[in-house]
């Protein structure tokens, strides 16, 4: 029997031969399972136990901060079946073969975590461009829409009209910031989609304030309240969902 350490966000792959008879307990933090396609699979908690060998399992990933384990089991006193497909099944099953076994000890080695961590920082920003494209367009036709309709986005500070492509601009700006704020709370926080939605929501409240202090007309300040809300609408949702799937 020997125990497989998982820092935090680190990655080990799973070698089929090393499971082929092969049972797993979780013993401390949580144990996500990635699936053959890359994409991530359930998360097992503590006292969860698992088969691998047949399921198509092809890593095992510590979603959190701290340090998880598994204590893998080969049972030595009864010959267990490689064709097993089942990927999970009960602790009691294995608690006397696992008292018959002397443990030794295996660590997850910083370079997968590494790995792991840079396959998720790139994913979460490859969503965040994504959205942000869509929130400048989302944004570009609301306001040539509300132009349309006759608000003149005049702002008395200067008496200037503000463009069109400014919309698409300051859009694409604050949302790439928010794509850092994602960034920098997957890699430092334990709930990063928690706090990021948080974050979003109270800056996206902050901005409200400075079309209410512009001074213009009711039309104007209307529109520029909802020119807010478009972007947030797209971003939010999409980096928070982004958020949730890499750590889940």
């Amino acid at each position: 029997m020997r125990t497989l350490a998982l820092r935090g966000g680190t990655r080990v792959a799973v070698v089929a031969a090393e499971w082929c008879d092969a049972f797993g307990v979780v013993t401390r933090g949580r144990v996500q399972l990635e699936l053959r396609d890359g994409e991530p699979g359930p998360v097992l908690g503590r006292d969860a136990g698992f088969w691998l060998h047949g399921t198509g399992v092809r890593a095992l990933r510590n979603p959190g901060r701290r340090t998880a384990r598994v204590r893998i089991v080969t049972p030595g006193a009864r010959t267990v079946t490689c064709q097993s497909t089942h990927p999970y099944a009960s602790h009691r099953m294995m608690k006397d073969d696992m008292n018959s076994m002397n443990d030794t000890g295996v660590v997850t080695g910083p370079a997968s975590g590494r790995t792991s961590h840079t396959h998720r920082l790139r994913g979460l920003a490859g969503t965040g461009f994504v959205a942000t494209l869509a929130a400048m367009v989302a944004t570009t036709l609301a306001a040539a829409l509300a132009q349309a309709v006759g608000v003149d986005f005049e702002v008395p500070d200067g008496g200037e009209t503000i463009p069109l492509p400014g919309f698409a601009v300051v859009t694409g700006f604050f949302s790439v910031v928010g794509i850092v704020i994602a960034v920098a709370l997957l890699r430092w926080s334990a709930r990063p989609a928690k706090r990021f939605v948080w974050t979003a929501v109270s800056l996206t409240a902050i901005s409200l304030v400075p079309p209410l202090l512009s001074g213009a007309n009711t039309a104007t300040t209307t529109a520029l309240l909802g020119l807010h809300l478009v972007p947030a609408a797209v971003m939010i949702p999409a980096l928070a969902r982004s958020l949730r799937t890499r750590t889940d």
